[in-house]
C-alpha cells in the first residue's frame, strides 16, 4: 500500500500483521514457543532426573574423592573425624558428666560410637544440601538438568562415607562383645529409610540456601541444638525417667533419635528392643516417606528460579 503526502512523495506503509494485538503469551502459543528452563510436569521431571542417574553417581564420588584430597591421610579422615568426635563426647559425657546411666560400658561406648556416625550422615546431608545451589552456580548457570540433582548427589556422597565408616563401627561393636548376627541386617532398612529422609531434608534446604546463603552461618546452630536433644550422649529413657512423659516422647520419635536408635538396636547386643519407642519401624518408615515427597515437591516447586537473579 502507498499514500501521497502533502509535499506530493510516496510513502509505503505495511499493511496490518495478522500477529497485531496478540499479547505476548499467545504469540508464544502461536509459534509454538516455550519459556527457557522452565519447570517440566512432575513425573516428566523424575524421569529426566533417572535419565541422569549416571551423572549423580559419578558427581557423588567425584566430590567424595575431592573432599579430602589435600590432606595426607587422604579418605581416612572420613572415618576419623566422626571417631575423634566420639572420643571426645566419652571423655565429656561417658566419663565427666556421667551419661551413660544404665548402661555398661560395654554398651555404651558402642552406643556413642553409633549415636555420632549416625547422626553425622544426618548433619553433613543437610549443611550440603543448604550448599548445593548456592555453592555450584556457576555448574547451575551453565548447563541444564534437573536441579535436584545436585542435593540428591551430596546426600549420596555422605551415604558413601557412613557406609566407609561402618567398617570402624563394626569393629568397635565386635571389640566390645557385639557380634555379627542377623539382627546386623537391620541396619540395611534402617540406613536406607535414612537416606531418604535425608535426601528430602537436604533438598528443602538446598531451595532455602538457593535465596538465602546466610543460612549456612545459621544451620551448624540449629544442627548442634538437633543433636543434643536426639540423645546421641545418652539414654532419653534412663535421662528423663523422672521428668514429664511427653518430653521423653517428643525426643524419642524425633527423626534424628528413630534412625539412631534403630542402628543401635540392629548392632549391639545389649540394646534390647525395651530402649525403643513403640511402633518404631513404623514411625521411621513414616518419617522417610513424608520428608522425601514434601522436600522432592517443595524443591521441584522452584526450578525454575534456580541460579537465577
Amino acid at each position: 500500500m502507498s499514500d501521497t503526502t502533502h509535499d506530493g512523495a510516496v510513502a509505503l506503509s505495511t499493511s496490518p500483521s495478522a500477529d497485531d494485538g496478540l499479547s505476548p503469551a499467545e504469540l508464544a502459543t502461536k509459534y509454538g514457543l516455550t519459556v527457557s528452563g522452565a519447570r517440566p510436569g512432575l513425573f516428566e521431571y523424575i524421569r529426566q532426573l533417572w535419565g541422569r542417574r549416571h551423572f549423580i553417581m559419578a558427581f557423588s564420588r567425584a566430590k567424595l574423592t575431592a573432599q579430602y584430597s589435600q590432606a595426607k591421610l587422604g579418605q581416612l579422615w572420613q572415618v576419623a573425624t566422626p571417631l575423634l568426635n566420639a572420643l571426645v563426647y566419652y571423655l565429656i559425657f561417658g566419663l565427666i558428666l556421667g551419661t551413660r546411666k544404665g548402661m555398661s560400658q560395654e554398651v555404651f561406648i558402642p552406643f556413642l560410637v553409633t549415636g555420632v556416625f549416625v547422626f553425622t550422615f544426618t548433619q553433613s546431608s543437610v549443611m550440603a544440601g543448604v550448599r548445593a545451589i548456592s555453592g555450584n552456580l556457576g555448574l547451575v548457570r551453565a548447563l541444564h538438568f534437573p536441579r535436584a540433582s545436585l542435593p540428591i548427589s551430596f546426600s549420596l556422597q555422605q551415604l558413601q562415607q557412613l557406609l566407609f565408616s561402618m567398617i570402624v563401627l563394626a569393629a568397635v561393636a565386635i571389640a566390645f562383645g557385639s557380634y555379627p548376627g542377623l539382627s546386623w541386617l537391620l541396619i540395611i532398612p534402617a540406613l536406607v529409610m535414612q537416606f531418604v529422609f535425608n535426601t528430602g531434608l537436604a533438598l528443602i534446604m538446598a531451595r532455602l540456601g538457593s535465596k538465602t546463603p546466610d543460612l549456612a552461618q545459621l544451620m551448624p546452630f540449629v544442627m548442634r541444638t538437633w543433636m543434643y536433644a536426639s540423645g546421641v550422649m545418652f539414654s532419653i529413657p534412663v535421662m528423663l525417667k523422672n521428668k514429664p512423659d511427653w518430653i521423653a516422647n517428643v525426643l524419642q520419635y524425633n527423626p534424628a533419635a528413630i534412625y539412631m536408635d534403630l542402628v543401635r538396636f540392629a548392632l549391639i547386643d545389649g540394646y534390647g528392643a525395651g530402649n525403643l519407642p513403640a511402633h518404631v519401624w513404623i514411625v521411621a518408615l513414616a518419617w522417610a516417606v513424608l520428608m522425601g515427597l514434601v522436600g522432592f515437591v517443595y524443591f521441584w516447586k522452584a526450578e525454575e528460579r534456580y541460579g537465577r537473579g
